[in-house]
């Protein structure tokens, strides 16, 4: 599951970061209302966390600007403005849940699962074919066989199976798994597509990954000979 924090003090959007991250999200943190904008858009993310009080555009106006070009991802804002008109204007703007700041951290997290659950986002496995991919302990599993996949295998891997049958773009996978602005090329994406091949034939899956040439990749189950 991947985070964006969008958060002007730098050391809470760290320390939140630290939290999560030690959680098993992936969580990448910007600073101001812009950026967090410019970010938010990729459509990358499964969660964004917002301050209200930010330079160049505020919690409210980011929110209801990503909301205007339909981003559908869920939006927990926080803030350390507690009234019910800052609530309320927090919601109509797009937000999904309003947390007030000092807040306990079980506090927030039960909030991030709550979210996450509602998008379907918290399940224990994916399975295709003969395969399922554990989603805890990183597993691909195919009958009493399984394999253990690195962090970027595993997110690859994940796409696919979210996406089964449905072509994923290289420039998509590689968005989603490098970010936003990283220097990884399409390349990279091939390469760690050969090292799933390679994985899903050791454990004798009848799952395959298909390259559409010029598109990019999908999930096929084979059929028995």
């Amino acid at each position: 599951m991947k985070i964006l924090i969008v958060e002007d003090e730098v050391l809470l959007a760290d320390s939140l970061k630290a939290l999560l991250t030690q959680k098993g999200f992936s969580v990448e943190c910007v600073y101001d209302g812009e950026d967090g904008k410019a970010y938010a858009e990729t459509g990358i993310y499964d969660l964004l966390i917002l301050d209200v009080m930010m330079p160049k555009l505020d919690g409210y106006q980011l929110a209801r600007q990503v909301r205007t070009n339909r981003c559908g991802t869920p939006i927990l804002m926080l803030t350390a403005r507690s009234s019910l008109e800052d609530r309320i204007a927090g919601l109509n703007a797009g937000a999904d849940y309003y947390l007030t700041k000092p807040f306990d951290t079980r506090e927030l997290l039960a909030c991030i699962n709550a979210l996450l659950r509602r998008q379907g986002g918290q399940v224990d496995e994916l399975v295709l074919g003969s395969t399922a991919l554990d989603l805890a302990s990183c597993m691909l599993v195919c009958g009493e066989n399984s394999i253990r996949l690195s962090a970027r295998e595993f997110d690859v891997m994940r796409i696919l199976f979210q996406a089964k049958n449905v072509v994923v773009p290289k420039e998509s996978i590689l968005a989603k798994v490098w970010g936003y602005d990283s220097n990884a090329t399409e390349n990279h994406v091939e390469v760690y597509v050969g090292f799933l091949r390679k994985k899903l034939q050791a454990i004798g899956s009848n799952v395959r990954i298909v390259s559409i040439r010029r598109l990019g990749y999908h999930l096929e189950i084979e059929s028995p000979c």
